[in-house]
């Protein structure tokens, strides 16, 4: 008589095991070249750690550590790096068994090239200062070259974004309603493309906003000479205020040709005045950016004086030449 047959049943367990936590070293925006490094991390040993890219149809990579920890290191970063990846990990020996997958964590990499870097500029008063009073709306305004992307809000010391905008131009406003002392620190932006996601602008330049009460009344301001100077020329912006031992800070508005000034107490907290008005600066002559595009006109010299310009120094040196000239014909003749 045949024995009976036994019938076995092998079931790969998926996700029999919990998830593991995984992490990014230095989180944030990665710049184009640097490192970083993901880090998965469970409770049991002897695993083998499996690494998994969004898109991807297997695991990029995977380690057999001697702990619970699993290191992948990605060196010299590129924009092919940015990405979602996420990390799990399986017994090594015996019928497999695989643990969830971790959360999700994003490699955002910020290359240069198509990309230019944004421009950043507070919006708290008509000035554009960077100082406001509690309880006063401020615009912080990011403005790139392209669009169809995504901008980005950071304030330092925080690696995730404050906000972020889909505009249909190529910037953004982001509003802070309500300052606080809490809102003061230094921001800057970045955008993505819409079809890079992965792929970030270099951050702007920074902005600092300062949240202080502003008491004093404003600074006079003038300019010496006034409103007017020539190309290559000096000027003086004057800042005054009626108290002494006051901190002055100087001010561009939106215009690249418009200044306005400020001061302040030299204590912590500080205590500031309100904004100057705003006075505008005229360039004569050329360069981009003047008044004029046309040269400057040539000084007038005054009678009975010799007038030593380039010009008429060549000219001089011109006219002696064809005399010395004649001279020697005539000799020879």
């Amino acid at each position: 008589v045949s024995p009976p047959l036994t019938a076995c049943l092998f079931v790969n367990p998926e996700g029999s095991l919990p998830k593991p936590s995984i992490s990014i070293s230095p989180s944030g925006v990665i710049p184009m070249g640097g490192n970083v490094t993901i880090r998965c991390q469970h409770q049991h040993l002897g695993m083998r750690f499996l690494l998994y890219k969004a898109g991807d149809g297997n695991y990029l990579t995977y380690t057999d550590p001697a702990g619970s920890e699993a290191e992948f290191p990605i060196t010299s970063a590129r924009r092919e790096h940015g990405g979602s990846y996420t990390c799990r990990y399986s017994n090594r020996t015996g019928p497999a068994a695989y643990s969830e997958p971790s959360d999700p964590v994003q490699i955002i990499v910020a290359g240069e090239g198509p990309y230019p870097t944004p421009a950043a500029a507070a919006l708290p008063t008509p000035c554009l200062t960077s100082v406001t009073a509690p309880g006063a709306d401020v615009t912080i305004r990011c403005q790139g070259q392209r669009r169809d992307v995504r901008f980005f809000l950071y304030k330092a010391g925080d690696r995730n974004p404050q906000q972020q905008m889909d505009p249909a131009g190529d910037g953004a406003e982001f509003r802070i309603p309500t300052v606080g002392r809490q809102h003061g620190g230094i921001y800057s932006c970045s955008y993505r493309p819409q079809s890079e996601p992965f792929v970030s602008s270099e951050p702007s330049e920074p902005v600092q906003l300062v949240v202080a009460e502003l008491s004093y009344p404003k600074a006079s301001i003038s300019l010496r000479p006034s409103r007017w100077v020539t190309l290559g020329g000096a000027v003086t912006i004057r800042c005054r205020s009626r108290h002494q031992n006051m901190r002055f800070l100087l001010y561009k508005d939106g215009n690249p040709n418009v200044y306005c000034c400020q001061y302040s107490i030299r204590l912590d907290p500080p205590v500031w005045s309100h904004p100057s008005d705003s006075v505008e600066l005229l360039v004569a002559g050329e360069g981009l950016g003047s008044v004029s595009l046309l040269p400057a006109p040539p000084p007038v010299t005054p009678p009975g004086r010799l007038d030593f310009t380039n010009a008429n120094i060549a000219h001089l040196a011109l006219g002696a030449t064809v005399l010395l000239v004649l001279g020697l014909i005539l000799a020879e003749a």
